[in-house]
């Protein structure tokens, strides 16, 4: 007659509690930038979050641009609780009231005051620069010298070899620094747009906006000069690829990615405690790192060689070049318009 084994008491009670540890797990949903940036969330700052808090996190990668539409379309019934995107597309989020008043967290304390956006409800996990990226093979090749001036775009000799995109914020930063560079600002939007069509429309490759189509057509050498953020080109030149990144004499501009807890959203307890985790000195020197974001912590120490990679320290964010947010998101659907008639003709 066979006989049928029963498990031990302790076995099924802790089989038990096993099983109804993991119903309770609570699920935070949070939204951000893919790419390179998505691992180094995923590999490093998540695991740091989940063993504090024994929570899940499940990642949704996005532009900037598409995660505010999201949370415009959704707002009210929101499923994101934590974001992770650009400054540009952060103030318009600000300002449509999706982002919740600031958590009372101590590592605020630490983050530099210009690492705050207006409002009090958003805040900087990383500040990087945007300039020019170039292919150094590119050059050597053709006897050219290093890039040094956001006017270079529209030098005759890189025709067929320059990239950038309206659709991306890099464009419009394009746009924004060609101002600036003329002596004006985004205020006084008229020169920058002339240069545009008159000088660097011609020397157009591509009008691409995907910052990672753009990252991967410098490192072929298909373009040999782009306008894109460090943050951006230190990953493609820590892979080996022959390109180097550029702070225009005029001025790189000032960028930094931003973080806000959803308005609304559910599970805001666990985003706050999200926020302090990416905010804190062990997950800014991982952004470091992984994705040349410099820290907004003034608590955090990097060794020389990754310093000289990022944004780092506030000496260095003093000497870029920052930009009104605001007034570039209202001007925005006229200078698409313009920019599709006037530039990309």
């Amino acid at each position: 007659m066979k006989t049928t084994r029963i498990a031990p008491l302790s076995t099924l009670i802790a089989a038990s509690l096993a099983a109804s540890t993991a119903l309770a797990q609570e699920t935070l949903y949070i939204g951000g930038p893919g790419g390179s940036f998505q691992k180094t969330i995923e590999e490093k700052i998540i695991p740091l979050f989940e063993a504090k808090t024994g929570a899940k996190v499940v990642y949704a990668p996005g532009s900037s641009t598409d995660t505010v539409a999201k949370l415009m379309a959704q707002k009210g019934q929101q499923d994101l609780s934590f974001i992770l995107i650009d400054s540009g597309p952060m103030t318009n989020a600000v300002e449509q009231k999706l982002c919740a008043p600031l958590p009372n967290i101590p590592v605020l304390d630490d983050i530099y005051p210009g690492a705050r956006l207006p409002g009090g409800t958003a805040v900087g996990y990383g500040f990087y620069a945007t300039g020019l990226g170039y292919n150094k093979e590119v050059f050597a090749k053709n006897g050219w010298e290093a890039p040094t001036s956001w006017f270079d775009l529209g030098d005759p000799k890189y025709k067929g070899k320059v990239v950038v995109g309206i659709v991306s914020g890099y464009g419009v930063e394009t746009l924004a620094m060609l101002a600036h560079a003329a002596g004006g600002s985004e205020k006084n939007i008229e020169p920058a747009f002339q240069f545009m069509a008159e000088k660097v429309a011609p020397n157009a490759l591509a009008w691409e906006g995907a910052p990672a189509t753009v990252s991967q057509m410098l490192q072929t050498g298909e373009a040999a000069l782009v306008v894109l953020g460090n943050v951006r080109v230190q990953p493609v030149i820590d892979q080996g690829a022959p390109v180097a990144f550029v702070y225009p004499k005029e001025g790189a501009r000032l960028g930094m990615g931003t973080a806000c807890v959803v308005d609304g959203a559910p599970q805001p307890k666990l985003a706050a405690q999200l926020m302090e985790v990416v905010l804190s000195p062990a997950a800014q020197v991982e952004l470091a790192k992984g994705v040349a974001f410099g820290p907004v912590n003034s608590k955090v120490e990097l060794a020389p060689e990754l310093a000289a990679k990022v944004v780092y320290g506030p000496e260095k964010v003093k000497a870029l070049v920052a930009v009104d947010w605001a007034y570039i998101n209202k001007q925005l659907p006229e200078w698409t318009q313009r920019w599709n008639r006037e530039v990309e003709r």
